[in-house]
């Protein structure tokens, strides 16, 4: 054997096994890949056995996993590496792109007859946005630049679409993490919003019933989208690929005049880019770039800024009952439904009203402030991001904007975060 070894041929072929391992995912291996894959393994989990948002988790725990396999540098296999597949699919993410067709989608699949019927429920969706400003005046206390907790902040109004557009924007380097906090929240809805409406309400207050919303005629859901967009988008033009997508999905379901393009934008196309972008944003979380400690902050800012909104959301509710007349009282319990997590948080409100009455529907007057918090969101999302995207530092960091754009105009990140809770009010007006 030790002959065979030292010969000429036995020399070969240790030399090309060993170059062999060296390539192999084992040999490349780090604590962090482990970590990572231990956490895509998770979301699996979450979303196939406990049913978790499974149309979200499983691409990304999927992705997390694709993501997280060790390789040589140099492959071309990678997300970030210029040049391979996963690389191409992820410019639809990094340059974003697949969020304004996700509000496309978005638009035609929702209805927006409970906000028409009652404007006031817009203000619950305005309160709930408290969380973004929330996030943001945290973030700055935490030492993040002003471009890094606009983006940041936004993970409050539990919107992963709006979370990847405004980071591709601000803080590009914080994309992965920001988008992965978004998704995470918004799974974990039905986890972290029923406590805290307990918490917040009376037996009494969760026994309140609202008025049957008034019907809604074709021409006022006809006009609703083009005002929508006129009025949002003169006030924020920078967020048009947003809610310009958004208010054209609706106007597709409810002219009646194009209904294939509504299924199409309602079905196929959002099914293809919701698996293209949890692939990819759960491949952009690589070990090597992911685990950092402002990642750790991200995600533990982002529970607060949801926390914040759910409480804001409800807590404005009660607030807004004391100036209400009996049998015109809203019911606290969707108050948590302001954030832009459609339908699942809508759908929360519903199932803890039938807890304590089972013939109070709450889903159809939740439904408003959802789609409320979703304008919102974007409205919030729309002002920074005017602000050009940070160019790359040394050894790719990102802390300064581009030459000649002048420092304090990043500063207007904040006035973004606290425009969040104007939004939905200023988008029906």
């Amino acid at each position: 054997m030790t002959m065979f070894l030292e010969s000429g041929f036995g020399a070969f072929i240790g030399q090309n096994l060993r170059e062999f391992w060296s390539i192999t995912g084992f040999a490349n291996a780090t604590w962090g890949h482990i970590v990572m894959i231990a956490v895509g393994l998770f979301f699996l989990y979450l979303g196939i056995k406990h049913k978790m948002e499974p149309m979200l988790l499983v691409p990304i725990g999927f992705g997390i996993l694709i993501g997280n396999i060790p390789f040589h540098d140099g492959m071309q296999i990678g997300v970030y590496e210029e040049g391979s597949v996963l690389n191409y699919l992820y410019f639809g993410v990094k340059n974003g792109i697949y969020p304004p067709l996700i509000f496309l989608g978005i638009g035609a699949m929702t209805d927006f007859s409970a906000l028409i019927s009652n404007p006031k429920l817009m203000t619950i969706g305005a309160a709930a946005q408290l969380g973004i400003f929330g996030a943001y005046v945290v973030s700055l206390a935490f030492g993040f630049t002003a471009a890094e907790a606009g983006a940041i902040g936004i993970i409050g109004g539990a919107d992963g679409p709006t979370a990847i557009f405004l980071s591709s924007r601000l803080a590009p380097d914080m994309m992965g993490s920001i988008a992965i906090a978004a998704y995470s929240y918004m799974a974990l809805v039905p986890v972290l919003q029923p406590w805290i409406m307990k918490l917040c309400t009376t037996k009494k207050e969760r026994l309140i019933r609202m008025r049957p919303p008034r019907p809604i005629s074709k021409s006022e859901k006809i006009m609703f989208p083009i005002i929508g967009l006129l009025l949002t988008c003169f006030l924020v033009p920078s967020g048009l690929p947003l809610l310009g997508m958004l208010f054209l999905g609706n106007l597709l379901k409810e002219s009646g005049v194009t209904k294939r393009l509504a299924t199409t934008a309602g079905g196929p196309l959002i099914d293809i880019v919701t698996i293209l972008i949890g692939l990819t944003v759960g491949a952009s979380t690589q070990a090597t770039t992911f685990l950092t400690e402002k990642s750790l902050l991200v995600f533990a800012i982002g529970a607060a800024s949801f926390i914040i909104a759910t409480f804001g959301g409800v807590l404005f509710v009660k607030f807004l009952n004391l100036f209400l007349k009996e049998g015109n009282k809203i019911n606290p319990l969707i108050g948590n439904a302001g954030v832009s997590a459609v339908p699942d948080a809508a759908r929360v409100s519903q199932e803890i009203g039938l807890k304590y009455d089972k013939n109070n529907h709450l889903l159809m007057h939740a439904m408003g402030p959802n789609v409320a918090g979703v304008i919102g969101s974007a409205v919030a999302a729309g002002y920074p991001a005017r602000i050009p995207r940070l160019a790359p530092g040394p050894h790719g960091k990102r802390g300064s904007s581009r030459p000649g754009f002048p420092r304090g105009r990043s500063e207007m990140c904040s006035f973004g975060a606290a425009g969040g809770g104007l939004g939905p009010i200023i988008s029906y007006l």
